[in-house]
Order: structure tokens, then sequence, then C-alpha cells
């Protein structure tokens, strides 16, 4: 069995809900996960009890979660030591246009950049817009961006863009790569319980 952290920033839950996917298919293949909201992490958290690390953000306005960047760039030695996957979501992550695709990416580059962190596996998602939870002017800001992004203006309603088998594949993606490097299979990690 190998012990993953999932941490993750998120504004309005949607990253939240991923994270929690991806620790579902994690626990499925037989590991054992924590998952944690990078905004509760005490001072002491110690990545080092982790085998592998996924860590996640969503955009706004240009920018992960300032609790994300920090998480990362205090523990960037105890992650390099470790497999590590990032995910972003973001209404770039959500259209077809591939500008805009360009546009997610580039947000990821720069927070790699910032941090000096380099993750195994990436993975860009779509979010999500929660009309229903911002406040005027937010709900103002967002409706602007979605009218060139998705169309999708009604306010009254909240849209998902998240493509959950695209998260599911990453997740199942980035649990082989640690199982190879940590020369464990899905059949061990699930038989494993309780031997460590």
């Amino acid at each position: 069995m190998v012990s993953f952290l999932v941490l993750y920033g998120t504004g309005e839950g949607q990253t939240a809900k991923v994270a929690e996917r991806i620790a579902e298919v994690l626990v499925e293949r037989g590991h054992d996960v924590t998952t944690v909201n990078a905004e509760e992490v005490p001072t002491d958290f110690d990545v080092e009890e982790f085998d592998a690390a996924c860590i996640g953000a969503s955009i706004h306005v240009g920018k992960q979660q300032p609790a994300v960047r920090e998480f990362v760039s205090a523990r960037r030695d105890a992650l390099a030591a470790r497999p590590t996957a990032f995910f972003q979501l973001s209404m770039s992550s959500a259209v077809t246009d591939e500008t805009r695709r360009a546009e997610a990416a580039g947000y990821v580059d720069a927070f790699l950049e910032e941090t000096d962190w380099h993750p195994d596996r990436i993975g860009l998602f779509g979010g999500a817009l929660r009309y229903l939870k911002y406040g005027f002017l937010k709900r103002l800001m967002m409706k602007r961006i979605a009218k060139e992004a998705t169309g999708d203006t009604d306010t009254s309603r909240d849209y998902e863009y998240t493509d959950w088998h695209e998260v599911e594949s990453f997740a199942d993606d980035f649990a082989a790569f640690v199982e190879g490097r940590l020369g464990v299979t899905p059949s061990e990690a699930s038989g494993a319980e309780g031997t460590e």
C-alpha cells in the first residue's frame, strides 16, 4: 500500500470535489490517502510521512491559491524526493479553443517556475461557474469571462465543466506511475493493508 497526500486549494469547492474523486480512485486501487485543504495545513505538517503527493489548485484572476503556492515553495525538497503530480482547474481548460488552453498551460508553467517544482504528472481540468455562490461583483466579472469562454451567462444557475473521466484517468495514470516507481502492484496494494 502506498500512502498518498492529496492537497488542494479551492475557491468555491470544485477543486475540493476533484481532489476527493482523485482520492477515491487511489483508495479503489488499494492505497491509503490523506486529503487536505491547503488553507488548513498545520505549520508542522510533514510531507515526508507520505510516499507520494498530488497537489491541486484552481485559477482565480490568473493565479493559483496563495496557500498552495506557499505549501509547495516551503516543502519543495520533500516533494522532489517522492513522486508528485499537479492538477489545475480553470475556465481556460473548459473550452476547446487552443488559445485558451495554452493560457491554462501558461498558468501551470508560471506556477512551476515560481515554486521551482517539477511534478511527474500534470492534469488540466475544466472547473465550474458557481454563480449562486458569487457576490454581486464577482458574478458580474465571471459572467463577462464566461461570455467569451463558454457563453454560459445565466447567473440564476451554476455550471460544471469538469470531465470526470479525465480526472479518473489522471488519478489512475499517476497511481500506476507511483506503483511502478515504488515497485508496488495494485493487487499488492489492496492486499497490503495492515502489513506496513
